[in-house]
């Protein structure tokens, strides 16, 4: 079953209940964290408990976890899209990146949210080489990834008003 946006967000069972379950236990992070463990071992095929966990682990500041979702999500994407497996190796006119389409966009998302979560983590070299490859892809920027670089570039400093 596709979603609106062309992507495949269906959840099978029992990974639905599970997600369903992290939710509902959402104040208690370590039992919210094993249902989500549990929806990746029911289904670790399935795109939308994959981006369930990329939130989960984002919105809990366990940025290196969310970093993993990311990746496969970012593989997914290149699979689908019968990219190079090595995301670094991706060129431009390897898919319409420059559309809104729905593997590509979710392939720029991925990077960047990748590379947002690496420069959380400290690994400035590596966000930068991911947000880098991601404005290389979309020269138009529409996903942000080049003000978030330079904020990377500014060690993580807001920038300052005039």
């Amino acid at each position: 079953m596709l979603d609106e946006s062309g992507l495949p967000l269906d959840l099978p069972e029992p990974a639905r209940g599970h997600l369903a379950a992290a939710v509902a236990a959402w104040g208690d992070e370590a039992v919210a964290s094993g249902h989500v463990a549990a929806a990746l071992r029911a289904a670790p095929d399935s795109l939308a408990v994959r981006m369930g966990a990329y939130k989960f682990y984002l919105y809990r500041h366990r940025l290196a976890e969310a970093v993993a979702q990311a990746a496969a999500i970012l593989e997914q994407a290149a699979r689908r899209l019968q990219l190079p497996h090595d995301w670094r190796a991706v060129q431009p006119d390897h898919a319409a990146f420059d559309r809104i389409e729905p593997w590509p966009r979710l392939f720029l998302q991925a990077l960047i949210g990748m590379g947002y979560g690496l420069a959380r983590l400290g690994l400035a070299d590596e966000a930068r080489e991911a947000l880098r490859k991601a404005m290389a892809l979309d020269p138009h920027d529409r996903f942000g990834a080049a003000r978030l670089l330079a904020v990377v570039e500014r060690g993580g400093a807001e920038e300052e008003a005039d």
